[in-house]
C-alpha cells in the first residue's frame, strides 16, 4: 500500500468523534443533569459590572440600558463605564447616564482593554462579585440572577454566561450564530468537569477575592479573558457556567473582520497555552482540563491545519495531473511523482460513518444549546450555512494564527 492522506484523515476523524462522544457522555451524567436543574437564587450580593469602551459610540448606550433593565435590586448593582481613550463620540454617549446613581463613569488614556477592566475593579472596592460586559453586548433581564445562582456554591469563583449572536443577518453572522449555539452546550459540559479555559468578555462574573488573590488582568496577547481563566485554573479555582443567562453580542459581519478576530483569538490561545501555561497540559493535578480539554484543543488546531493543508496539496496535485494529461507534457515535468490518493484500503463507508457521526453529534449539541439556553430565533437556516462554510473559512485563521505565533507577529485589535 502506498502512503496517502488516508493515514492523516482517519486518525483525526477518530480523535474528533472520541472527544465529542466524551462531551456527550459527560452531558448525560448525573452531575451535569443536577446542575441544569439549578433554580434562580434569591441571594443578592453586591455586584459591579464593568463595561470597557474604546470607540463604541454606536453600541454602548444599548449595552448600558440592558444592564439597567436587569432584574436585580438597584442598590446592589453598580455599572462602571470605562472610556479607554476613545477618539469618537463614546464619551458623549456615556455622559447621558452620568445622572443615574447606579452608573459610574471613568475616563482614562488608551492603554488596552485589560487596563480599562483594572480601572473599573479599583473603582468598586465594596463589590462582592465583579463582572464585565463588552460594549457591543446586551443581556436579558434575568441573566444576572441566573449567574448569581451559581455562586451559591462557595467553591465557585467565576461564572460564564450563554452567548449568542445579536440579530444575525449576513452569511458570516449566521455561521457564527450556529457556532455560538454549539458553544453554549460545550461550555456548559466543560464547566461540569471544571474544564473551562476562557471567561469571555460578554458577561463573565468573578468573586472579588479572585483579583485580591491573583491580581488584575494583563495584556496576555490581547486575550486577557483567556489568560485570567488559565490563571484561575492554575490556582485550582472553579469556573462555572450559567446556560440560561442569555447575553447577545455583535459579531464580525464580513470575512476579513472575522479573520482578524479569530486570528487574534487563536494566536492568543496558542501563545497563552504553549508559552505561559504549558505546565497545565497533560498535568493530572489539573484533572480533565490538563488531561483532556487542553490536549484535545491543541489536537483540534493541529488537525485543522493538517487536513486543510492536505486538501490544498491534493487539489494542486490533481490540477497538475490534469494539466499534464491535457497538454501532453509528462507529469514528471509538472510535479514530482504523485502520492497515491484513494479509499481502496480504507473503505469509504468508514469515512462516511465517522464524518456523519461527527456531523450528527455537532447538530445535536446545537439543538441542545438552543433549547437549554432558550435562545430565540430559527436555528436550521444558520446551521445549514455553518455546515456549508465553516470548514472552508476556519482553516484560514488557523494558518494565519500559526504563522503569527511562529513569526511573533501581533495584529491590531480589529
Amino acid at each position: 500500500m502506498s502512503w496517502g492522506p488516508d493515514l492523516l484523515i482517519y486518525p483525526f476523524l477518530f480523535i474528533a468523534i472520541y472527544f465529542e462522544t466524551f462531551l456527550l457522555v459527560t452531558f448525560l451524567s448525573a452531575p451535569a443533569r443536577a446542575r441544569r436543574k439549578r433554580r434562580i437564587s434569591n441571594s443578592t450580593p453586591r455586584v459591579a459590572i464593568i463595561v470597557p469602551c474604546y470607540n463604541e459610540e454606536r453600541t454602548v448606550a444599548a449595552t448600558v440600558k440592558s444592564l439597567l433593565a436587569l432584574d436585580y435590586p438597584r442598590e446592589k448593582l453598580t455599572v462602571v463605564l470605562v472610556d479607554d481613550g476613545s477618539t469618537d463620540s463614546t464619551p458623549k454617549v456615556m455622559a447621558h447616564f452620568k445622572e443615574i446613581p447606579q452608573v459610574t463613569i471613568i475616563r482614562k488614556e488608551n492603554g488596552g482593554k485589560h487596563t480599562a477592566l483594572n480601572a473599573g475593579i479599583r473603582a468598586v472596592p465594596n463589590a462582592e462579585l465583579i463582572g464585565c460586559l463588552d460594549a457591543d453586548s446586551f443581556v436579558e433581564p434575568d441573566a444576572l440572577r441566573e449567574v448569581v445562582a451559581c455562586f451559591a456554591e462557595p467553591e465557585v469563583m467565576a461564572t460564564t454566561a450563554a452567548m449568542s449572536v445579536h440579530e444575525p443577518k449576513t452569511i458570516f453572522e449566521r455561521v457564527q450564530h450556529a457556532e455560538y449555539i454549539f458553544g453554549i452546550t460545550v461550555r456548559h459540559i466543560l464547566s461540569t468537569i471544571n474544564g473551562l479555559y476562557v471567561t469571555p468578555g460578554p458577561f463573565s462574573l468573578y468573586r472579588a477575592t479572585v483579583f485580591e488573590q491573583l491580581g488584575g488582568f494583563i495584556a496576555a496577547h490581547q486575550t486577557e479573558d483567556m489568560e485570567m481563566a488559565l490563571r484561575m485554573q492554575r490556582a485550582h479555582m472553579v469556573i462555572e457556567n450559567a446556560p440560561r443567562a442569555r447575553v447577545y453580542t455583535k459579531v464580525p459581519r464580513t470575512l476579513p473582520k472575522l479573520l482578524t478576530q479569530r486570528t487574534r483569538w487563536t494566536s492568543g490561545f496558542l501563545r497563552n497555552v504553549i508559552f505561559s501555561y504549558r505546565d497545565l497540559i497533560a498535568n493530572p493535578r489539573h484533572g480533565a482540563l490538563g488531561l483532556v480539554v487542553l490536549p484535545f484543543a491543541l489536537l483540534s488546531f493541529a488537525s485543522g491545519v493538517l487536513l486543510f493543508g492536505t486538501a490544498i496539496f491534493l487539489f494542486g496535485q490533481q490540477t497538475a495531473h490534469m494539466i499534464s494529461v491535457t497538454s501532453g507534457i509528462p507529469l514528471s515535468y509538472t510535479l514530482a511523482p504523485r502520492l497515491h490518493f484513494g479509499w481502496f484500503y480504507l473503505p469509504i463507508s468508514g469515512l462516511l460513518l465517522l464524518s456523519g457521526s461527527i456531523l450528527l453529534i455537532t447538530m445535536t449539541f446545537m439543538i441542545i444549546g438552543k433549547r437549554m439556553s432558550h435562545t430565540p430565533g430559527r436555528l436550521i437556516p444558520n446551521v445549514l450555512v455553518y455546515l456549508l462554510l465553516y470548514g472552508f473559512v476556519s482553516p484560514l485563521w488557523l494558518f494565519r494564527a500559526m504563522a503569527d505565533t511562529v513569526t511573533g507577529t501581533h495584529r491590531t485589535w480589529r
